[in-house]
């Protein structure tokens, strides 16, 4: 981005206004620790105040500022509280406004913004998840490495919908099919994936081959078959505010009476309308993160919630795992893929991970039912 000059009076008093904001935390600007930031453009300043987030988030792939642990330095600003304080910017009250009015999660809107994310590339994604291509929270409480805790997060999901040989699960936002390959090998049930990524499915068939597993492209909202089991891992964020209730009355008409559906999702401590502007501008596009509140009351007089798991912790480490397996790869992705995209990448992977480790955000696991007679034997 082209700099625009400033004067010297104009530009002192950006930086002593964002100095004060970030200094509060106990972050120093050009500071010695690793979680302080290194302002390699004065103009940095300005950047942020007019443009919150994501001014911070563009001029850091810009160049303009470097950290040496962006991980600490998100994790210090975000338990300070110091989001909450600040003035939202325009574009901020732009985005909330039109969220209330629009519905960014048509049919049509749903297979762009996953097509922006997941159609990046599957090397990308070979090279950064584990060897399941699990792209959800890993389950770390008896695992050390990512592919254990992913397993650990499979199993964990399987046990928790009492998965029984012969039974025919729904699987929404399949991804490359790493939840339907490990159901169908462990638990000898039947899959049926969909999912709007056409090259997260291309490979994922290949992977899911001479199993009972069928993947196909479309919509959950065209969906009418009856199942025993519904799951659904990392797809919510995507659902958007004014879809939660179509989302639900999908598992109640799709469920079978004694059936059992679990909804695992990233969450947020408070009730919010719009998505991070820089999370949704280049990662995840109109995303939401929902609170309990919004998807408790999406699902009023639908569904019964049997059970709640809370294990956003687990979601720091997994998203460490995977910078470092970003970065150790590199050099096999650079030919794909520039260097700004791998400053756009570090942030997107680290600023996440102190999200969580900030408890800012959480991730949930929700088993849910149709409120039959039979009483949820929890596994916890």
């Amino acid at each position: 981005m082209k700099s625009i000059a400033l004067a010297t009076p104009a530009t002192s008093f950006y930086e002593r206004k964002v100095k004060a904001i970030i200094e509060r935390t106990g972050i120093i600007v050009n500071g010695t620790n690793t979680f302080d930031i290194v302002v390699n453009n004065p103009h940095f300043y300005q950047r942020v105040l007019a443009n919150g987030s994501l001014g911070l988030g563009d001029s850091y792939v810009d160049g303009w500022w470097d950290c040496t642990r962006i991980d600490e330095f998100f994790t210090k600003l975000l338990e300070s509280g110091v989001e909450q304080k600040a003035k939202l910017d325009w574009s901020t009250r732009l985005a909330g406004l039109e969220a209330k009015v629009l519905n960014f999660q048509n049919i049509r809107e749903a297979a762009r913004n996953a097509s922006f994310h997941y159609n990046l590339g599957n090397e990308l994604f070979t090279q950064m998840l584990d060897k399941r291509l699990t792209y959800t929270c890993a389950y770390w409480k008896s695992a050390t490495t990512l592919d254990d805790a992913q397993e650990a997060k499979l199993e964990l999901t399987c046990k928790k919908l009492h998965l029984q040989p012969g039974m025919h699960v729904l699987d929404i936002g399949c991804g490359w099919g790493s939840f339907a390959k490990y159901a169908a090998e462990k638990y000898q049930v039947k899959v049926t994936g969909i999912n709007v990524s056409t090259e997260q499915l291309a490979l994922g068939r290949k992977l899911c081959k001479g199993l009972p597993i069928e993947l196909i492209q479309t919509d959950y909202r065209k969906v009418n078959k009856q199942f025993d089991r519904i799951v659904s891992l990392g797809m919510f964020e995507h659902v958007g505010l004014k879809n939660y209730r179509t989302y639900f009355e999908l598992i109640n008409r799709c469920l079978k009476p004694d059936g059992l559906s679990l909804l695992h999702t990233i969450g947020a401590n408070f009730s919010a309308i719009h998505s991070d502007p820089w999370i949704s501008k280049y990662i995840f596009p109109n995303c939401l993160i929902p609170s309990l509140k919004q998807i408790s009351q999406a699902l009023e007089n639908l569904m019964v919630i049997e059970d709640v798991h809370n294990f956003g912790p687990d979601y720091d480490k997994t998203l460490m795992a995977w910078h470092k397996n970003f970065v150790t790869n590199w050099p096999k992705l650079k030919d794909k893929y520039d260097e700004r995209f791998y400053r756009m990448w570090t942030y997107y992977l680290l600023c996440c991970a102190g999200s969580f480790r900030a408890r800012y955000t959480q991730l949930w696991q929700l088993v849910l039912s149709k409120g039959n007679q039979s009483v949820y034997e929890s596994i916890r």
